[in-house]
């Protein structure tokens, strides 16, 4: 079953003082192309997440965001020698007594106390977070491609009732613009060789003759279907075999020249059209 490049997972979690917001968005792209923020949030972490991503995702513009808040610790460290450097420059001022000097009086002066602190990333939490919220992307993908895939079979269906049509018909037209041109023709020119009028006529009306783009045609729907039922359906065949089929129902509907028949043809190249729109967002 194909799937949606366009899709949004979320996930959060929140317990005491830590709190872990994750938000996916995929849009259409050519290729795989991975955004993450902030990017302050560890090698390892990053590489983890390009690399989970690549493996469940082939097409589209992933860009993840991460909003963290984590319990923190404080470390002090009281720099001895530089008490000890500040307590002789004083001492060499003979005016200044120090014997009733506390920590509080000097915990201001620069070197003197050095702090330090630490937040407690929880590695395991914020994984969690992630793959639940990449899961929900995941699954709304599938969700969004199981929309395209009804929409495909549907134009699919009509574009082949069409092609019967057309199938049909095609013998009693080929044979209705044989008898047009025969007529054309012996009003124009009454002296003209027999054998020769039909060889020319036959060249004119197999001119004409859509039997290879209906059988084309019919090939090109048979790719698709199948293209649309296989498990990981590739976006890029399906742009292809589209393209292909564009093509055979443009060349049909030039070819054809009776105007109800024309106009089916007509409708079929609309259906590939609209079907083509509809592929660009297919992974």
């Amino acid at each position: 079953m194909i799937s949606s490049m366009t899709g949004f997972g979320s996930s959060k979690h929140i317990q005491k003082e830590t709190e872990i917001y994750c938000d996916i968005k995929s849009v259409n792209h050519r290729f795989l192309d991975v955004s993450i923020k902030p990017n302050d949030i560890g090698n390892e972490f990053d590489v983890l997440i390009r690399e989970d991503v690549s493996k469940k995702i082939k097409r589209g513009s992933v860009d993840i965001r991460f909003k963290l808040k984590f319990p923190s610790s404080n470390t002090y460290t009281i720099n001895n020698e530089s008490i000890k450097n500040l307590f002789n420059s004083i001492n060499s001022i003979k005016s200044i007594d120090t014997s009733n000097m506390r920590l509080s009086d000097i915990k201001d002066i620069p070197g003197i106390i050095k702090s330090e602190q630490k937040t407690l990333v929880n590695q395991n939490l914020l994984k969690k977070t992630f793959k639940a919220a990449l899961n929900e992307l995941l699954e709304n993908r599938k969700a969004e491609g199981k929309k395209i895939n009804k929409t495909f079979i549907s134009k699919i269906s009509k574009i082949q009732n069409n092609l019967a049509k057309i199938s049909k018909s095609n013998p009693k037209l080929t044979k209705l613009r044989a008898e047009t041109l025969n007529k054309k023709v012996k009003m124009l020119c009454d002296n003209l060789d027999k054998d020769r009028l039909e060889q020319e006529v036959a060249m004119l009306v197999l001119k004409h003759d859509v039997a290879e783009e209906i059988e084309r045609i019919d090939f090109h729907l048979s790719s698709l279907t199948k293209e649309l039922s296989i498990k990981n359906g590739s976006g890029k065949k399906i742009d292809f075999i589209l393209q292909e089929l564009f093509r055979e129902t443009s060349t049909l509907s030039v070819k054809i020249d009776h105007p109800a028949y024309k106009q089916i043809a007509l409708d079929m190249k609309l259906s590939v059209e609209e079907m083509r729109e509809q592929a660009q967002n297919i992974e």
